[in-house]
């Protein structure tokens, strides 16, 4: 056998084993499989694991902004007019929220801990002095004293008395830092010596600086990767007893820092907020990138808030029959010592119009008061992240108080969060590597498609003269002379050739 032959047979046995066996890999998806359960297997909540230290100790900053809703026409609106109010913020606070008392459980498939929050203000970031910086609004305090004593004429009567001794009225002047982390009321103050539980401080943000929610356990997604990050039991609980259904008290979901690999378009994605007292949904939306970063963005949709009617699963969430609000409204006075606290989107974003229009001032847009998780889809890594939400009191008529005698029943917006964190660079790099890793594992069968396909025209080009010799040969021999030469004419050139070889089954006949 000539060196040439050798060559031949070397690169069409070559050629043939890159493409059956890259074939056979890219159908098979072994590859892709190994990479999956290695994901799985290293994004998990234990010890040595590639995401357990960031989970502990996150490193993207996240920022916390306030925004207030200013009353520009106090009086005209204590005597029935509609309120209008001016947006003022944001006033923002980088959030610093490790995890502490970290301690694995059930034989290591649950990890506890407690997650304590604090705020530092950064006025560079902000739009004035929280400290001097003026909003009028209603008067909270107020406000949940009245509601709280509505049913009895003597306690009711008393209040009122108060109120007018105190000069206590529907609104109050207080700055962004009082409104935020709390001042001595002086209605509060009056109460608390009969009633040691009502705390004579009053603030949005209360004693929430330097403090947790309390404890969380979670899964590790060590036995199920879906799981991974889940909540199992907050404060003890596996489900909660503020609503009037076994649904809607439900624990679902992760804390909304952590969810599972592998992520599908398909899915819907559960986040339990002790802030709403409750878990909310979150669907696709559009594929979006962040920092070079693919990342699927999830968000409420217009359901989680729905009113009963629009959506009957959300019946439970109603305080009572006549308590159940309308479409974009969530109301928690049961899990804030019965104040009539209402929760939206700012400017009642995604909730009915009428809310809106019946405060002047409020524009709800989807860029500026959408709520929105970017997830990289492949680690479940948060990238991008934008938790926005409303707080409303509910102001009405109350019997015995003449001050709200002019009153039309309104949700009234006091405030809107918007907590933002978007992937540090060092991270962005980390996860850059993990992907391109992954790509390549991935991938590798159909590299070696690809070099099958480039020694596929090789084989050929060194095939093509002892082809042309072959049939040439077997034309003279053959006593049918005639087919066989025009066998040969019309293999003219190699595109003909393979074309030949693909359909005409008589040249795989021996001469």
């Amino acid at each position: 056998m000539t060196r040439r032959s050798c060559a031949i047979y070397g690169v069409g046995i070559v050629c043939a084993s890159l493409l059956i066996i890259g074939i056979g890999l890219v159908v098979t998806q072994v590859f892709q499989t190994l990479i999956h359960n290695r994901l799985k297997k290293e994004i998990t909540l234990t010890e040595g694991s590639r995401v357990f230290e960031t989970w502990k100790n996150p490193p993207p900053p996240v920022f916390m902004q306030y925004f207030f809703f200013n009353v520009t026409n106090p009086d005209d609106f204590l005597v029935g007019a509609k309120p209008i109010v001016s947006q003022v913020g944001p006033y923002t606070y980088r959030e610093y929220r490790p995890k502490e008392n970290v301690t694995f459980v059930d034989n290591g498939t649950r990890v506890s801990a407690y997650q304590p929050k604090t705020f530092v203000f950064l006025p560079e970031r902000s739009v004035g002095d929280p400290d001097y910086d003026m909003i009028t609004t209603i008067n909270i305090p107020a406000v949940a004293v009245m509601n709280k004593v509505k049913d009895s004429f003597w306690k009711s009567s008393m209040v009122s008395i108060w109120m007018n001794s105190l000069h206590v009225g529907m609104l109050m002047t207080r700055s962004v830092n009082e409104l935020l982390w709390g001042f001595k009321d002086p209605l509060l103050s009056r109460i608390h010596p009969m009633n040691p539980e009502i705390d004579e401080y009053f603030g949005l943000m209360y004693k929430k600086n330097g403090s947790n929610d309390g404890e969380f356990v979670y899964h590790t997604g060590e036995e199920d990767f879906m799981n991974y990050g889940r909540v199992a039991t907050f404060k003890g609980e596996s489900k909660l007893s503020l609503w009037t259904s076994e649904q809607s008290n439900m624990i679902n979901g992760t804390d909304g820092s952590a969810f599972h690999p592998l992520l599908s378009k398909t899915e819907r994605l559960y986040i339990f907020s002790p802030d709403l007292c409750r878990s909310i949904f979150m669907e696709f939306e559009k594929d979006v990138k962040v920092k070079g970063l693919p990342a699927y963005r999830f968000t409420p949709p217009r359901d989680v808030l729905a009113s009963k009617e629009e959506n009957p699963a959300n019946e439970g969430f109603c305080v009572s029959p006549k308590e159940c609000l309308g479409t974009g409204l969530l109301k928690v006075s049961v899990c804030r010592k019965g104040a009539p606290v209402v929760m939206s989107f700012p400017h009642f974003y995604l909730g009915d119009e009428k809310y809106s229009n019946a405060i002047e001032g409020l524009d709800p847009v989807r860029e500026h008061h959408q709520t929105y998780l970017d997830l990289n889809p492949t680690t479940g890594v948060p990238i991008r992240a934008s938790k926005r939400a409303q707080i409303n009191i509910l102001i009405n008529r109350i019997s015995g108080f003449p001050k709200t005698k002019f009153l039309n029943e309104t949700i009234f917006p006091v405030m809107f969060i918007n907590e933002t964190v978007v992937i540090d660079d060092v991270s962005a790099a980390k996860l850059h590597k993990l992907l391109l890793t992954a790509m390549l594992v991935s991938n590798s069968p159909l590299v070696l498609v690809g070099l099958g396909a480039i020694l596929l025209p090789v084989f050929i080009v060194l095939a093509w003269p002892s082809t042309i010799k072959y049939f040439k040969k077997a034309a003279r021999n053959d006593t049918n002379g005639e087919r066989k030469s025009h066998v040969v004419d019309r293999i003219g050139t190699p595109t003909k050739f393979i074309e030949i070889l693909l359909k005409d089954e008589r040249l795989g006949h021996e001469p």
